[in-house]
């Protein structure tokens, strides 16, 4: 009997220190909601659901008529599943990893290679980079959030840099001449300008941040109203104004926040020349995550067959799946994930009248 093609995964929750703690994450919740013996620890954090085939993530099969256990396995001894194409290209691999975030504090600042930089770091130090492959990145909201991606316009950063004087200090006086100077000159000039200046605020020493960010506290609350300084954006002014003020919001000066009327956006790429970040980069065209909504109404939806292994994230509705192969029926409910092998279409019928909210990922090449 073949093996089969669609099956549900029990996915790893990864628990990093800036993840929200406990049911406040929806990391957790998605997690408790499809698994019932599953036990939330609230004061543990909940950060990140990986839903792939990682090393140190790897999802487990929930189906017992398969002998592998975990996806990475099943799919080394079935590459087939992943689609001709995808199959060729990516060694045999299932080449995305698909991830829910649930953030309470802001991460670490991250710059993944570009194609042929991780080609290069790659044959230089494969112990520090054991991927050859570049990293492109899409991050959905689920809910309400804020992302620094990319540089502000340089004659934004020249006003903070002229109103803010701590956010000078920290930048340093030689980048801000570069910036100011690089206003006229071309962009080869404003990105070493940007390289600088980044550098100079992310490598200081944390006492003399505090000690900054100490005495733009004490200068805002001495002042009638932010507005002195002549802080024309929002989101920085509301961070000048709150208790807590921290390294992000002097980043917030540098970095450009999307508008909250975007509810995605594509992290740029590091290359040889551009070491740091850059603006916005454009969606990266071999992976896509879609997004299904359905009404309540529908009794039944067809997930169509793609020339691609997908991975389908269940975060609102109950539904049984079923494909044309399969012997049995597949229950899902909320954050329930199911594998799609490479050009299996799978039926979904409705279980509870409850509008269903679905992603799926995939490689289409």
């Amino acid at each position: 009997m073949a093996s089969p093609r669609v099956f549900p995964l029990s996915c790893v929750v990864q628990q990093y220190a800036w993840g929200k703690m406990g049911s406040d994450s929806e990391v957790a919740r998605l997690l408790a909601s499809s698994d019932p013996l599953a036990r939330i620890s609230e004061d543990k954090p909940y950060a990140e659901l990986w839903m792939g085939a990682h090393p140190r993530g790897d999802a487990k099969i929930l189906d017992s008529r398969i002998s592998q256990r975990t996806l990475g396995q099943w799919i080394a001894e079935n590459q087939d599943c992943l689609g001709s194409k995808v199959k060729d290209t990516f060694d045999g691999k299932l080449p995305f990893l698909f991830k829910v975030l649930s953030v309470e504090t802001a991460l670490s600042i991250q710059a993944h290679p570009n194609k042929e930089l991780a080609e290069k770091l790659h044959l230089q130090a494969p112990q520090h980079y054991p991927d050859a492959n570049h990293k492109p990145e899409m991050a959905i909201a689920l809910t309400s959030f804020q992302g620094l991606c990319g540089f502000r316009p340089v004659e934004e950063i020249v006003t903070f840099l002229t109103k803010v004087p701590e956010f000078q200090f920290l930048v340093g006086d030689n980048a801000t001449t570069q910036l100011k100077q690089s206003l006229s000159r071309d962009s080869q000039a404003m990105a070493s300008a940007l390289q600088s200046g980044f550098s100079h605020l992310m490598e200081s020493k944390k006492q003399l941040v505090v000690e900054q960010l100490n005495l733009l506290v004490k200068r805002i609350s001495q002042q009638d109203c932010v507005e002195c300084m002549a802080c024309s954006d929002n989101t920085v002014r509301a961070g000048l104004t709150s208790k807590f003020i921290d390294v992000p919001t002097l980043c917030e000066m540098l970095s450009y926040t999307p508008s909250p009327s975007k509810d995605r956006l594509f992290p740029p790429k590091r290359s040889q020349e551009d070491p740091y970040l850059s603006l916005y980069a454009p969606p990266v065209p071999d992976f896509a995550v879609m997004k299904m909504e359905v009404p309540g109404s529908v009794t039944e939806y067809k997930v169509s067959a793609v020339d691609s292994a997908s991975i389908l994230l269940m975060v609102q509705g109950t539904v049984t799946a079923s494909t044309p192969t399969a012997q049995a029926v597949i229950p899902l409910q909320r954050g329930g994930v199911l594998f799609i092998g490479a050009n299996e279409s799978v039926s979904l019928k409705l279980t509870v009248p409850e509008d269903l909210l679905i992603f799926r990922a995939c490689c289409l090449l």
